[in-house]
């Protein structure tokens, strides 16, 4: 994929086109989250509130499917990266910006972040010490196919969610070129429901690596908070 052009450096940091949508997205969705919350009430709770309280029981219901029990826990990680990167993917449908997630050096800080979970839930899950030792099961000769495992499928993450919406907008921009503007709607709600369908996957990949880092040991409770599955 050709380079994208530096907007501006910050010290030695050169800051391109996808950097400034990625803050952007992030101040929209703080902001939001900031004006949506801001008149909540239990005995009164509007429109507003009572579909944003139905997304958030639908996404912990998916975790739920998963992991019974640990829909609070995780809910806060998925639901932000479920939320984000339906955003990114959707970016692309504005005039004159690129959606984040069609360049690979944001969906593999994505991936990063999945893989860092993975290993902090199923630590804090297992303790320390089992969780070290489910690499070399059933037999430390195994320890380097773990680990080229744990590797693999990062990077897989990485590259299916840049693939996926790199090929979309390309996809979308060549029928467009052919057609014109004749098939504008089609278009638009095939990339609708294309960047929200991935975003789907890649929260869920990332839901079942975690639940698998948390299940690796012979006790999968946390030790400081909530019961047992």
């Amino acid at each position: 994929m050709e380079s994208l052009p530096v907007l501006f450096y910050l010290g030695p940091l050169g800051i391109t086109a996808t950097v400034v949508t990625t803050w952007g997205l992030l101040l929209i969705l703080a902001l939001g989250s900031w004006l949506v919350t801001r008149g909540l009430s239990r005995d009164r709770p509007g429109l507003v509130q009572t579909a944003l309280e139905g997304g958030v029981q639908a996404v912990e219901a998916a975790i739920e499917a998963v992991l019974p029990g640990r829909g609070s826990l995780l809910l806060p990680f998925i639901g932000t990266l479920w939320l984000f990167i339906a955003l990114a993917n959707l970016t692309g449908l504005v005039p004159g910006l690129h959606a984040p997630t069609g360049n690979l050096s944001t969906t593999a800080a994505l991936a990063l972040l999945v893989f860092l979970s993975v290993h902090w839930f199923g630590i804090r899950a297992t303790g320390l010490g089992p969780y070290l030792r489910h690499y070399l099961a059933p037999s430390p000769l195994l320890l380097p196919f773990h680990l080229l495992g744990e590797l693999s499928r990062t990077l897989a993450l990485a590259v299916r969610l840049f693939g996926n919406i790199m090929s979309l907008e390309m996809a979308a921009l060549l029928v467009l070129l052919v057609a014109g503007l004749l098939v504008p709607i089609p278009v638009l709600m095939l990339h609708i429901i294309e960047a929200l369908v991935q975003a789907y996957i890649f929260g869920t990949l990332a839901l079942i690596y975690i639940a698998g880092g948390m299940q690796s040991g012979p006790d999968s409770s946390f030790h400081r908070s909530g019961p047992s599955p």
